[in-house]
């Protein structure tokens, strides 16, 4: 036999190795063996085993034993619990040409900092879009810091693995998904093909989303067969949920109260809480801040928050590391020249001398303005309330908010960093609203969650 002709029975040899491993790691099993084995994840009646993590309520319903998504706001809906591995079948149709949603697999329970989507896998449920870097036929890819390697490289080298080939229906027809996870891999079949996969992903063990993303799109026949374990390793794992509840839907303020006739001040724009700037901060005394209709007692609070004014060099007061102002010899404050974009804060419990300052300070925002700046309090309470660092991100950037209030100690996590703990905040109210304050400049909040503490 020839080079050539051994080289092309070697090539064919390896092909058909690699087709058999694939087709046993879609299966595991035969088909046959394992139809017993799956269990449904939607009953068909309505929405148990599934909670919804920043959409509105009628975002996902159910008619005629379909989950319907209405699109709006863009976001998702995951299961109940993580999911490792495992076979995961649906249906899905887009009743939209050019409809966008998806399926994410190995997520966290809330989104990523000032976006609707969870780090994650995605296996993509697109229509009628189709691109040298992106297809409408089941292309898989990380998002939002999740990683994975795709299994065929990408043209523009992208972390995203394209179709073998288009299989998927137009809008108006059904298609059917077989997704199967193991190990940190992923393979998906359209229709019946295998057409796409990923390997060494990031996380691979975590919730199952369905998206939401603009276009009606239904869902059906959605169940699951999970497959045996492997304990991955802790950095494997999404984060798990700690019973955070959504306070706003992305659609409207429900949930919320702010003074009548001040709708046009505080509004939501592109699914986010959006507050006009360039007004006065306050109308003869009048309540210009918006607040949580309900009150409540010790609590974790996340807000993602960005100032939406334009940045402008301006001198600004500066403090002691107490929490007074600082003052030259003379008694004049001494001002440090920054970019500043506005002005806003978190109240806590109805009050507003506990406000957690959102602003453009050197020191940076997090504090508790107005008890650090209360020379009657000791030294030590002012100081606790004082940044213990600038963690901010550039104006006009997203920031996330973790605020801890127990009993009257509180504790603020700023991008990530501690910025403040366990600050005494002498005199605070057992309870109240939460507060978004109108100081009179442009702010933007979106993926607001509260979790109540218990003793």
């Amino acid at each position: 036999m020839s080079r050539t002709a051994d080289s092309k029975s070697s090539r064919r040899i390896t092909f058909a190795c690699a087709v058999l491993a694939a087709g046993l790691f879609t299966t595991g099993v035969s088909r046959g063996d394992d139809e017993n084995d799956f269990r449904p994840l939607f009953n068909g009646r309505d929405l148990s085993g599934w909670e919804t993590v920043n959409c509105a309520p009628d975002t996902f319903t159910v008619q005629d034993g379909i989950i319907v998504c209405s699109g709006k706001p863009t976001g998702v809906m995951r299961t109940d619990r993580h999911y490792e591995n495992f076979i995961l079948e649906l249906e899905w149709k887009h009743l939209v040409p050019k409809g966008n949603a998806g399926l994410f697999v190995w997520s966290d329970p809330l989104p990523v900092t000032g976006k609707p989507f969870t780090r994650a896998i995605e296996v993509q449920i697109l229509d009628g879009r189709n691109s040298e870097n992106y297809t409408s036929h089941g292309d898989i890819f990380p998002i939002q810091g999740a990683s994975m390697v795709p299994d065929r490289p990408h043209p523009g080298g992208w972390d995203r693995c394209l179709p073998s080939e288009h299989r998927c229906n137009p809008a108006g027809e059904w298609n059917h998904y077989r997704v199967t996870c193991r190990d940190g891999d992923i393979k998906l079949e359209v229709n019946g093909k295998l057409v796409s996969g990923g390997h060494d992903s990031v996380p691979r063990k975590g919730y199952i989303c369905l998206e939401s993303e603009g276009g009606i799109v239904h869902f059906r026949n959605i169940r699951i067969r999970e497959l045996p374990g492997s304990d991955p390793a802790p950095e494997q794992v999404a984060d798990l949920d700690q019973n955070w509840r959504s306070l706003f839907n992305g659609l409207t303020l429900d949930g919320w109260k702010t003074h009548e006739g001040l709708e046009d001040r505080w509004s939501v724009r592109n699914e986010l809480i959006h507050l006009v700037g360039e007004q006065p901060a306050r109308r003869s005394g009048q309540d210009l801040d918006l607040w949580t209709d309900a009150s409540v007692g010790d609590f974790e609070l996340i807000v993602d928050w960005r100032l939406t004014g334009k940045p402008e060099q301006k001198m600004m007061n500066t403090f002691t590391p107490d929490g007074l102002l600082r003052r030259d010899g003379d008694g004049n404050v001494v001002k440090q020249e920054i970019l500043d974009a506005g002005d806003s804060g978190i109240y806590l419990r109805g009050s507003r001398k506990a406000q957690v300052n959102i602003w453009c300070q050197p020191m940076g925002s997090g504090d508790i303005n107005a008890y650090h700046k209360d020379a009657s309090l000791p030294a030590a309470i002012r100081r606790a309330c004082m940044p213990r660092t600038h963690a901010d991100n550039p104006p006009g950037q997203w920031n996330r908010f973790v605020i801890t209030i127990r009993g009257n100690q509180v504790t603020v996590t700023l991008n990530g960093e501690r910025v403040i703990e366990n600050a005494e905040l002498p005199d605070v109210p057992a309870s109240g609203p939460i507060g978004l304050q109108n100081h009179g400049d442009g702010i933007e909040f979106r993926n607001v969650y509260i979790r109540e503490l218990s003793e």
